[in-house]
């Protein structure tokens, strides 16, 4: 089974990073400093 999920992504330029949050799971939500780094570490959240 295959799922699909939406995350918000937002820069915080005050730290230098981006911040990834993914609505529909509760907790679900990581901080990197790079694009790619976002990406893989939100994978490894949901």
């Amino acid at each position: 089974m295959t799922y699909s999920f939406t995350a918000e992504i937002i820069r915080d330029n005050e730290v230098n990073q981006y911040i990834g949050i993914v609505p529909g799971l509760q907790g679900a939500h990581y901080q990197a400093t790079t694009l790619d780094e976002l990406y893989n570490n939100l994978q490894d959240v949901i």
